[in-house]
């Protein structure tokens, strides 16, 4: 027969009852969890320049967030990942911001990655906030995809337009970069449709592949040869500033003038004088003089060493979006959330749709002593 087991002292209980306490107060002490929001973005080869700005301006936004406090007392943290604007590459990234437990995903910044993204953030629950891609097959889709600017039939209409009524042009030709053919294709035949409707035509058209080390010379040659009065390059800044270069050497007198997506102060620095009087849309205004745009480059400026361009505002604005969205104190899902109000950005409110689309003014820019300015009529090119 067992004998009975003894009642524990009471000096036991009472290391007992103090461990416990201690464990308590430890986990009183911790800090709390941060709320994870991941950003997906070619920060590496040719579209770098993108990425990079819409990384920068997403970090600029949870910084000053978690200055204020984060997400009801919780910091934020901005989980990266480059997607090298390769499909494998970005949907490994997409999977590991999908394991570390994020709601949304700043990114991705070319329509040729939101392509392959979209289906694993739709899968996952994942909402994506995009800050550049502007690929009109993502619109009107009840999917988990936003974008804080407008789709790109906006911006290659009104370049058409551009060109046919302010600069005259009746005959254009067209370089366009299949490594992004969800972009590119789209802004290419959006943009032949109003050039035709305004009395003009495309009267030749090249493509060449950005993955690929291509020669451009012959291409551009051939180009010419169709006797365009611009050509008009549908590609990201780097290989816009090859082509532009080459025209430039080939023939002065051919107006020229990129998409919205090549833009970036990496298209001015790499061209040289050569993107002298190159004409290009866009939806970042650098001669705003609004005291929350001021504040806002004071501290990119401060913070990062250079001036913002059109993809460090996006990236701020779709990272500002995705922290106020968290931060609402309303139930339902994130994408609810997202739909059932206005949000402010930099330089316009952000309203989205019921499908998550938004919309932004198309500007005219062109270079001029080596940087994008204003537009004016009877500036000449």
């Amino acid at each position: 027969m067992p004998m009975p087991r003894p009642a524990a002292p009471e000096a036991y209980w009472r290391g007992r009852l103090a461990a416990a306490c201690a464990l308590l107060a430890l986990a009183a002490c911790a800090p709390p969890e941060p709320v994870r929001i991941g950003f997906v973005g070619g920060l590496s080869g040719r579209v770098a320049d993108l990425g990079g700005e819409g990384k920068d301006g997403a970090q600029l936004a949870v910084e000053r967030a978690n200055r204020a406090g984060g997400v009801h007392g919780r910091p934020i943290e901005l989980i990266v990942r480059d997607d090298a604007q390769d499909a494998d590459t970005a949907r490994q990234a997409m999977s590991e911001l999908i394991a570390a437990g994020v709601q949304v995903v700043v990114g991705p910044m070319t329509s040729a990655m939101a392509e392959v993204l979209i289906p694993l953030a739709d899968a996952a629950g994942v909402v994506l906030i995009s800050p550049t891609v502007t690929g009109s097959r993502f619109s009107g889709r009840d999917d988990n995809f936003f974008r804080v600017i407008s789709a790109t039939t906006e911006y290659a209409r009104a370049a058409a337009d551009f060109l046919a009524r302010e600069q005259g042009v009746r005959r254009a030709a067209l370089i366009i970069d299949e490594g992004n053919l969800a972009y590119t294709a789209d802004w290419a035949a959006q943009f032949r449709l109003a050039l035709v409707a305004a009395g003009g035509a495309v009267v030749a058209q090249e493509g060449f592949s950005s993955a690929v080390d291509d020669s451009l010379l012959a291409r551009v040659a051939r180009l010419l040869e169709a006797g365009p009065d611009a050509l008009v390059v549908v590609a990201g800044a780097v290989d816009a500033a090859r082509v532009v270069q080459i025209l430039r050497r080939q023939d002065g007198r051919v107006g020229a003038l990129v998409a919205d997506w090549a833009a970036t102060e990496r298209l001015v620095e790499l061209g040289g004088r050569a993107v002298e009087g190159l004409f290009a849309p866009q939806y970042f205004d650098r001669e705003d003089d609004t005291e929350r745009f001021r504040a806002f480059r004071s501290a990119y400026e401060q913070r990062f060493g250079a001036a913002p361009g059109f993809a460090s505002v996006a990236g701020y604005d779709a990272a500002s979006v995705a922290i106020a969205a968290l931060a609402e104190q309303g139930e339902g899902p994130l994408k609810a959330r997202l739909l059932a109000r206005g949000f402010d950005g930099v330089q316009q409110p952000v309203v989205f749709d019921r499908y998550g689309d938004a919309s932004r003014p198309v500007r005219f820019t062109v270079v001029r002593d080596g940087r994008f300015v204003p537009y004016r009529p009877g500036g000449g090119r």
